[in-house]
């Protein structure tokens, strides 16, 4: 009975087991299938939602790419233009040397003010053949004088220019390597401009040349030489114009020639005006002397009309009367008769004109020879 009935209990556990199992396993599967379905949606709306942040991502990438790839190129063309701009500079640094080491000769810095100059004059419209001559030289009892240029004013005026400024302190500021040495230079700068100042003063220029105003032009071949030697010495123009030399740069200069070549056009302008004066006048005696020839022509044509119509009347009225009668008389050529002569009754027109009367043209002439 017991073992029956463990048999019994063991076979009924047995089949609530396996329909216990067979119940969770059919559980599962729909459970599973409702997950797996799931799954599928939420991994779709994932998709979904990813796909654009994805493709951000990859159009960010690209782009990044692009931008890096940008940049190396750039970088190399900056590498390149620097490593340039180093060599210009450093060519530069070696012809400015040179450039300072050719000024530091008295002949080429005095050349190149020259050239300066001429550059200066050329720019204001003053050319050398009429306004103004280089490289005068006069002989006075201290010794040769030689401006670099006179500026010939119209009247017979002149104006004095010397170009031949000292610019060796200022060349060698440049090369100062310290900020002390530079001012040093500088200073020393302002007082070679002060003293070549005083200088041109004690030479008198315009005591040498007649019709000069008494003052001379200091010309300063750049406008950096004036400006650092002023900031070093702000009183320099007050102590120019007291000693009657007035510094001038490129730009004040050729404002200077400028009004220079402004008066010598309002000259021209002038002499112009008066050879058209003179012009008009000899042109208006040879009209009324002309006038005078055509009124002589008119009287000489009256007196050849009246000689005409003399002559004619003494043929018509003593000639032709007697050779008619040689047809009365039957000697005359058959069918030809003696035409009577017509006179001239049109005379020239007397000239009315009052500048082409004798008393007009004698005063024109008057006028004209004084």
């Amino acid at each position: 009975m017991s073992d029956h009935f463990k048999s019994l209990s063991l076979e009924i556990l047995q089949n609530n087991s396996k329909t216990f199992v067979e119940i969770a396993k059919g559980e599962l599967e729909r459970a599973q299938s409702s997950v797996a379905s799931d799954l599928d949606k939420r991994q779709q709306a994932i998709d979904n939602l990813v796909k654009p942040v994805r493709e951000s991502l990859d159009k960010l990438d690209t782009r990044i790419h692009d931008l890096e790839s940008a940049r190396v190129g750039a970088y190399a063309k900056l590498t390149e233009q620097v490593r340039s701009l180093a060599e210009t500079q450093n060519y530069l640094h070696a012809e400015t040397g040179k450039l300072v080491q050719a000024l530091r000769s008295p002949i080429v810095r005095g050349r190149w003010g020259e050239v300066q100059l001429r550059r200066v004059v050329e720019l204001a419209g003053m050319v050398d053949h009429c306004d103004f001559v280089e490289q005068h030289t006069i002989t006075t009892d201290e010794g040769r004088l030689r401006p670099d240029l006179i500026v010939h004013l119209p009247g017979g005026k002149t104006i004095v220019i010397d170009s031949k400024t000292p610019l060796n302190a200022y060349l060698e500021s440049l090369e100062a390597t310290d900020e002390v040495t530079r001012i040093a230079r500088l200073e020393q700068h302002a007082a070679q401009v002060r003293a070549h100042i005083e200088k041109l003063s004690r030479k008198g220029y315009w005591e040498q040349f007649d019709a000069t105003p008494e003052f001379i032009v200091l010309f300063l071949p750049g406008e950096v030489f004036f400006s650092a030697a002023l900031e070093r010495d702000p009183l320099l123009i007050e102590f120019g114009a007291d000693k009657l030399v007035i510094p001038a740069t490129p730009t004040t200069l050729i404002a200077l020639l400028r009004a220079v070549a402004y008066g010598w056009k309002q000259e021209k302008l002038a002499q112009n005006a008066l050879a058209i004066s003179q012009l008009g006048q000899e042109l208006y005696k040879r009209l009324s002397d002309m006038g005078g020839h055509f009124g002589g022509l008119g009287r000489s044509l009256n007196a050849c009309v009246n000689a005409f119509n003399k002559v004619a009347g003494n043929i018509e009225t003593r000639v032709f009367v007697s050779a008619r009668k040689f047809s009365e008389l039957g000697a005359g050529v058959s069918g030809t008769d003696i035409e009577p002569l017509e006179q001239v009754e049109q005379l020239a027109r007397e000239i009315q004109a009052p500048e082409l009367l004798p008393e007009a043209r004698e005063n024109t002439a008057r006028a004209v020879d004084e």
